[in-house]
């Protein structure tokens, strides 16, 4: 893939835009505090935040105390404040490996809104340009300098940076490190030098999906080990639950005409569609903009000129729909996505998180919807076997497909299973297409015991199909080899078809019953859920009709988690939303880059009159305060009256 030949958004900044983006000289916290302390200051004072989500600060803590750490958060948690943070506490320099040139400008850009002292050295760039940006990184200007992975592995670079004083090394979209990543990128595999460059500054991978596989592969290539063979390194995972998106998955029927009823009930927001091809994607553009939809096509075959024009407009404008192949997606940054529509099986499990995840990333009430098919299946048992490789790496990428598949059957809470997957449990979560509406069951116990006995009696070495073909009384070559004809399960599920028995197997994983071990070659395992079916304290029950409802009429919404406002305090928020709208015009930048929707909630409620109030609304730094308090401010004294 192509990136982006240079950023929509960081392009159009003219000259009248430098006091905007000028940064402060120095971020001020108190250095004679705990490392903890001197976050938060941070964290109030640049960001505007009272406190970190999640497990940022465990992340933050470790970097402080020099520990290289895997961050691995669900999109939208703020994985980026883990690695600035510690930057701007360590001072010296701070290198950001990113993947896309159009991700770093934006980034850039973002930071240096919000007075921090960020450049980026990248080929859309003329020579003149990165000159001038390096001259001020050596003359340490600059507290973060982001590029790419094979501008920075190069002699030349690290030889020069070695005689500067880097303090911290984040690696973002991490799992491109991995060749069990959904996303790997050969050169990132020259990132592993890195310890040997700058043995004393700590590493941040920070990435939004990984399996435990993943993981630890990333793991064992960035951290280094100490002399006892004892990895140096921490991994802190954050949940990847995204509650705010209500999951559904449907058989693909009349295509279009799914796809059409599902945007035309949601036509005033902002969407990604994803398709499997870049026909299809210009197919599925043309037909929604027939349909009046504002919808624009991104692949990698395009232009590139172009396909960074549909990103800008896409990144700035609501109520538009981006068409795409997986070209499009990694590090974007827009807060409305309301929803995230698959018109095609993705790869694997990790790949459809990924995808998911760029919806709702402002927590307020998304959409993931899936279409899939037999041939979407077949279409990707095919990928994987043409995409070369050992053999061990092709049965593990099936067994990922086998795991997404599963999903896709799921006989109970959708949600349960997609977690399952990363190593959570969670109750049913009430916000997904079979909590909303429950298919029809039929009870399946003794089938999964059935299942369960062969997979204790083969030592849980095996995968789906030996099972089933013990079950189905097979006596071929593999069967005769390991004495599985003989074991007193051989046989017992003649009566029962075998595409039946994969449908019963794949929603027992789905259902955590039994899970698949990627490392271990597919081999099924028993979970203590089987135990306790074996008990009889649990039972299970399986969908003979997996294919789904085809109507996708809008559902009741979720409630948004921001406050509720008055019929007046709605009329202010509308007036400051127009505000900001003018300065984003102004500054050819997209409105969220100002201030996002809960800040002008806060503004709404808040009313503040005076620049010192302004520093206590939520998302309000230092830096946004005196570039944008009085434009605001001015505002709200005018609809006080």
């Amino acid at each position: 893939m192509n990136p982006p030949s240079h950023s929509p958004l960081a392009a159009e900044i003219t000259s009248s835009d430098e006091d905007l983006f000028a940064p402060h000289s120095k971020v001020v916290f108190d250095a004679d505090a705990a490392p903890e302390v001197q976050a938060l200051d941070v964290l109030k004072t640049v960001y505007g935040y009272d406190q970190f989500r999640g497990r940022q600060a465990e992340v933050i803590k470790s970097l402080l105390e020099g520990n290289s750490t895997l961050a691995v958060m669900p999109t939208g948690m703020g994985k980026s404040i883990c690695f600035q943070i510690p930057a701007m506490i360590f001072g010296g320099l701070t290198l950001v490996v990113s993947p896309l040139v159009a991700l770093m400008e934006d980034q850039v850009m973002a930071l240096k809104l919000a007075g921090i002292a960020a450049e980026t050295i990248n080929s859309s760039r003329s020579r003149e340009g990165n000159v001038a940006v390096w001259r001020k990184v050596a003359a340490g200007e600059v507290s973060l300098l982001y590029i790419a992975p094979e501008r920075l592995m190069t002699e030349r670079m690290l030889t020069a940076l070695a005689k500067l004083p880097v303090k911290l090394i984040a690696i973002d979209e991490a799992h491109c490190i991995s060749r069990w990543g959904p996303s790997f990128r050969p050169d990132y595999e020259g990132l592993t030098r890195l310890t040997d460059f700058f043995p004393d500054a700590p590493i941040a991978a920070l990435t939004a999906t990984a399996d435990h596989a993943t993981r630890e592969d990333i793991a064992d290539k960035l951290f280094p080990r100490a002399a006892d063979g004892q990895r140096k390194g921490e991994v802190v995972v954050s949940g990847f639950d995204r509650p705010n998106i209500r999951l559904s998955v449907t058989l693909r029927k009349d295509w279009k005409k799914q796809l059409i009823e599902f945007v035309e009930a949601r036509r005033d927001q902002s969407g990604i569609i994803y398709c499997l091809s870049r026909r299809k994607t210009e197919e599925v553009a043309d037909f929604l903009r027939d349909h009046d939809i504002r919808a624009f096509a991104y692949h990698a075959g395009m232009d590139s000129e172009i396909r960074a024009a549909h990103q800008a407009l896409f990144m700035r404008e609501s109520g538009t729909v981006m068409v795409a192949t997986i070209a499009f997606g990694m590090g974007i940054d827009k807060p409305d996505v309301r929803y995230v529509f698959h018109t095609n099986l993705p790869s694997n499990m990790e790949s459809y998180a990924q995808e998911i995840g760029r919806a709702g990333r402002d927590g307020e009430p998304s959409e993931a919807m899936m279409l899939y098919g037999l041939d979407d299946i077949r279409m990707r048992r095919s990928f994987i076997d043409n995409e070369g490789g050992e053999e061990d790496h092709l049965a593990r990428e099936h067994k990922r497909l086998d795991a997404l598949i599963a999903f896709c059957e799921a006989p109970s809470c959708r949600r349960q299973s997609l977690l399952t997957y990363f190593g959570e449990t969670i109750k049913p979560c009430g916000n997904c297409d079979i909590c909303l509406d429950p298919p029809k069951l039929k009870d399946g116990n003794v089938e999964a015991l059935r299942l369960i006995e062969v997979a204790e009696a083969t030592g849980e070495s095996f995968g789906a199909v030996q099972l089933i073909d013990i079950l189905r009384g097979l006596t071929h070559e593999k069967i005769k080899k390991y004495g599985h004809d003989k074991l007193k399960c051989h046989g017992t599920g003649k009566e029962t078809p075998k595409e039946d028995w994969r449908a019963i197997l794949r929603q027992m994983v789905a259902a955590n019953f039994l899970k698949i071990d990627i490392q271990g070659h597919g081999a099924l395992k028993l979970t203590d859920k089987a135990i306790e079916l074996k008990t009889g304290s649990l039972r299970f029950a399986y969908r003979t009709d997996v294919m789904g409802p085809t109507e996708l009429s809008r559902p009741k919404r979720s409630k948004s988690d921001l406050p509720e406002l008055d019929a007046a305090d709605k009329d202010l928020f509308e007036a400051l939303r127009a505000a900001r709208a003018d300065l984003a015009r102004e500054h050819k930048v997209p409105a969220y880059v100002i201030f996002n929707d809960r800040t002008l909630v806060d503004m709404a409620i808040q009313k503040p009159t005076t620049r010192p109030d302004f520093l206590h609304i939520h998302g309000v730094g230092s830096s946004k305060q005196k570039k944008f308090a009085d434009h605001f401010i001015d505002v709200i004294k005018q609809w006080l009256g």
